[in-house]
């Protein structure tokens, strides 16, 4: 049990059956009447946003959220396969729990798995992930860095917007959160 002035960035609170993460949180003292705690909060299941205030002082049950370094091993066809990398135990996680992010997993690339009494709750790759164009079609001459996008295949498949100047083969920064590009990686 935690109270509103244990509230932080992360904390995950276990209300109606279900798990939900403070994203925001603001103490706030109006001149007039009681304090309270307005937050805004994520369904870690379902990935919901919602805004909910709190009673200064109210107790709110916690759950106790297990994050660790996990390398992704390889995809079995129904389920990524993971492994811890100090017992070297692995887990089966589901593409569903895995999410979007799963467009962007390399075979040995270290993610964090979070999980609450053994189950899976969701999986965070880094904020930026080196991956390599396997196919785009050619920049013409005269394309700029400044000028339109291209649709380029990344080496785990997934489809993005690259600028004109971007070649078959050339390593990329991606923001692995919303599939942005963020440069090249000299190599």
């Amino acid at each position: 049990m935690a109270t509103t002035a244990d509230f932080k960035n992360g904390l995950v609170l276990k209300m109606d059956d279900q798990l939900w993460q403070i994203l925001e949180f603001q103490h706030v003292k109006p001149g007039k009447g009681p304090a309270f705690v307005r937050t805004k909060i994520k369904n870690i299941l379902s990935g919901k946003n919602v805004d909910k205030t709190f009673n200064a002082g109210v107790k709110v049950e916690t759950a106790t959220v297990d994050r660790r370094d996990m390398t992704f091993l390889y995809n079995d066809g129904a389920d990524f396969v993971f492994m811890d990398g100090e017992t070297f135990e692995q887990i089966n996680i589901t593409p569903e729990t895995v999410g979007d992010g799963a467009r962007f997993l390399l075979e040995n690339m270290t993610v964090q798995v979070a999980t609450h009494e053994g189950e899976p709750l969701y999986v965070e790759l880094p904020v930026t992930v080196e991956l390599v164009v396997a196919q785009t079609d050619p920049g013409l001459q005269g394309d700029r860095s400044t000028g339109g996008t291209k649709p380029a295949t990344l080496e785990t498949g997934a489809e993005i917007a690259v600028p004109l100047f971007i070649n078959t083969g050339d390593k990329l920064k991606i923001d692995s959160r919303d599939g942005n590009y963020l440069g090249r990686v000299n190599s």
